[in-house]
């Protein structure tokens, strides 16, 4: 196991410098990607996150990561109990820190719950979009959780609107505003349903040059209404697509396993008819598993 460990770290060196910036945060193993099947190791600023799809860590690699010297803790993938990952050696890291991506700082915190800040996984995606958008471009940014899109695009001087049902995310992704010197007062921030703003925005005849829909798999709003990616999503970017500027670009993006890429593209084009071009997305180089994360660009 032990070189397998070592293996995957040394398939992502020089993996930390692209195009856009530094980064110091990646996936280091990817499961069965790496042959390591149900672990996953992800490096935030040298601070270590294990993740696992069992409670106990094997016992060669919990002596491997006690050898590292990195903080570490663990994580447990259990959709059902969704606790803030456990100290397991190293240094503790009671606060939260900055980490690095493409030159961009976003805050990281391993005691706020089953989500540590930012998902690594839509990394490439932030540059892409941060090298789309230029000084006044508008960005709608739905499900923004802490708001790492509309960093990226603010950055580049975008103007940027952020949507969220959380109040202390939306007050995270103003945090990571101000970790590169950008001060929120001159960006938007919305907190309620993405639904109820899509609607209301298409009926004040307001218009983005670029939307981030990224939902979650599964939803249920106030009035018990369900939300299910499989079934309607289409409804969610037609109600996007109302929004979007002549010459706009919506970044249409899920992580359901059970959707295929083929069927999330049909459904993106019966959505959105008047679509130029839908361009799938790869995913980032440090994932080496099968690809869940489905991304589609949409150029109107």
């Amino acid at each position: 196991m032990i070189d397998l460990l070592q293996a995957s770290i040394r398939r992502r060196e020089g993996m930390a410098v692209s195009q856009g910036g530094e980064t110091d945060a990646l996936r280091l193993i990817d499961g069965i990607g790496d042959r390591l099947p149900g672990i996953e190791l992800e490096s935030f600023a040298d601070r270590w996150l294990v993740s696992t799809r069992d409670t106990h860590i094997p016992g060669p690699m919990v002596a491997w990561l006690r050898d590292s010297g990195h903080p570490v803790y663990h994580k447990r993938l259990d959709q059902h109990q969704k606790e803030s990952p456990a100290h397991l050696c190293g240094p503790e890291v009671p606060e939260a820190f900055a980490i690095l991506e493409n030159g961009i700082r976003y805050e990281i915190s391993f005691q706020s719950g089953y989500s540590q800040g930012i998902f690594l996984d839509q990394r490439d995606n932030r540059l892409a979009l941060r090298q789309r958008l230029g000084e006044g471009a508008r960005l709608l940014n739905t499900f923004a959780y802490t708001g790492a899109f509309s960093v990226a695009a603010a950055v580049h001087g975008a103007v940027t609107t952020t949507l969220d049902l959380s109040q202390p995310y939306l007050d995270w992704a103003k945090r990571n505003l101000e970790l590169n010197g950008i001060d929120p007062a001159l960006h938007h921030f919305c907190k309620g349903d993405t639904f109820h703003w899509l609607a209301r925005f298409a009926k004040q005849g307001r218009v983005f040059d670029a939307i981030v829909l990224d939902p979650p798999t599964f939803s249920r709003d106030k009035d018990g209404k369900v939300f299910r990616v499989e079934r309607d999503y289409g409804r969610l970017a037609h109600l996007a697509s109302r929004c979007l500027a002549p010459g706009g670009v919506l970044l249409a993006s899920t992580n359901c396993r059970q959707l295929s890429l083929a069927e999330f593209e049909r459904q993106i084009r019966e959505a959105i008819p008047r679509s130029r071009s839908i361009k799938p997305r790869p995913m980032p180089p440090d994932f080496t598993a099968p690809p869940y994360l489905k991304a589609l660009w949409v150029e109107t």
